[in-house]
This record gives C-alpha cells, structure tokens and sequence, in this order.
C-alpha cells in the first residue's frame, strides 16, 4: 500500500541491486499504467545510478510506443555532448528500445537556456493540452548539497511557484560549471510517484538530513518534493543509509 505524503525509504545492499531494483518498479509502474490507460509518462534524471537502472530497463518487455519521455533537468550543452542527460539516457536505455521519436521529449540544452526553458515549458503545457503537468513517474536523485534536479539551495529555481520550467544559471559546484533548465516544484509535486535513486556515503550525511532533520527546503530542496496527491518512494542502498535509523534490507 502507497501513503500519500509519508516518504517510504527502501535500503538495499548495493548500487548494483538499487538500479535492478529501480527497474523493477519501473516496468511495475509502466506494466500497470498500460493495462487501463493509453500511455505512461515518465520524468528521467541524469547520473551513474540511474544509468544503470536504464541499461537494465533494455530488456524489459514493455510497450515502448506507448511511453514518453521526459527530463527533470538539463545542462546547456548540445544532445551528443558527454555531460548531456539526453546522450546519457539514449545511450543507455533509448537508442536500443523501440520507441518512435515522437515519444521522446528532451530539453533542447543546445540553445540559451532561457529560449530552452521556453520551449521545454511550451511543449509540456501542449502534451498535457493546457492542463496541468501530471506524471506517472518522476526519477531524482540527490546532489551533495541538498539539491534535486537542477533545484540547487538558495536558487530562485527552488523557490518557483508558479513556472513549469526554470533556468539555473549555476556557478558553484557541482561540476560542470554550465547554465540549466529545470523542472521546477509545481511539476515534481504533481506527479503520481517520485522515485528518488540514491547511493554511496558520500549521500549518507545529507540524505539523514533531507530525511530526518528540520525542514528547511531553502537550504535542502529536495526536502521540497511533496506530492499533493502523489507518493515519494526513496531507494536507496546501504552506504547512503549508514546515518539513517536502522531498518532492515528491503524494508520501506
């Protein structure tokens, strides 16, 4: 059973099994979504934990022409470039799916990041035809600083209340140094299911704050995502548990 606004965590034992984990529940989600309505509609993140859940997805025997992507956030670099979260996912999981092009909705991190925000933003409101964005599953992942997406502490971005898609014009690290476009938190807190991905101890300190300290989403925005009438679904694996309260493997 799924708590609406109760996070449920979920420690496994290594990086290895969070993303065949992550997979899982993916193709669960999807698996579930198609047998009653004509498409699923998924939010993809950028990062190593990730790509490995979507090198895993390849085999997944599900209906691809019926499932559109989109990203939570981009760097402003062209399609094929190394840092790119479009090269990443296609490189991973989409160029070895069936899926038609028209299916794939990426962030055009080639142009401005301000033209690129517009015409993110743009598409989205024409998919959801002028409703408001409602997705079936949102990934994220959780930055050494508290930030989400490209939602990083003391940003105007974090603070959005009514824009669907934000610019970030980042300076500080993490690297690279580059501007972003983000979804922003009307758009996380609408969607149906957050998955959050998050592995190593390097994640541990923070993750026990995100999770269990003040709330302060100013400071740590990932303590933003709350869905109004969705549920958030933390995954995450033993190195980036050690500071949390002990709970078994598995356990949510």
């Amino acid at each position: 059973m799924i708590s609406l606004g109760i996070p449920e965590i979920e420690i496994v034992q290594d990086s290895s099994l969070l993303a065949e984990r992550a997979a899982g529940e993916f193709a669960r989600l999807a698996g579930e979504a198609l047998r009653t309505r004509i498409r699923f509609i998924v939010v993809l993140a950028g990062g190593s934990t990730p790509r490995q859940m979507y090198a895993r997805l390849v085999s997944a025997p599900l209906d691809w022409e019926r499932i559109h992507f989109f990203w939570g956030d981009e760097r402003c670099v062209p399609p094929g470039h190394a840092e790119s979260n479009y090269r990443m996912a296609d490189e991973a999981l989409l160029s070895h799916i069936p899926i038609p092009t028209g299916n794939i909705h990426r962030i055009p991190g080639e142009l401005p990041a301000e033209e690129a925000a517009r015409l993110y933003e743009e598409e989205l409101h024409s998919f959801f035809r002028g409703m408001p964005a409602h997705f079936d599953l949102i990934l994220l992942g959780l930055g050494g600083d508290g930030h989400t997406a490209s939602l990083f502490p003391g940003t105007p971005a974090a603070r959005e209340k009514v824009r669907w898609v934000a610019t970030v014009d980042h300076r500080l690290p993490p690297p690279p140094l580059v501007e972003r476009v983000t979804l922003t938190f009307p758009v996380l807190n609408a969607a149906a299911r957050v998955l959050f991905l998050v592995s190593g101890t390097d994640k541990a300190e923070r993750l026990a704050q995100v999770l269990h300290g003040p709330f302060q989403p100013d400071l740590l925005p990932a303590q933003g995502v709350k869905p109004v009438n969705g549920s958030v679904h933390w995954l995450v694996d033993q190195d980036a548990a050690v500071m949390l309260p002990k709970q078994r493997l598995g356990e949510g």
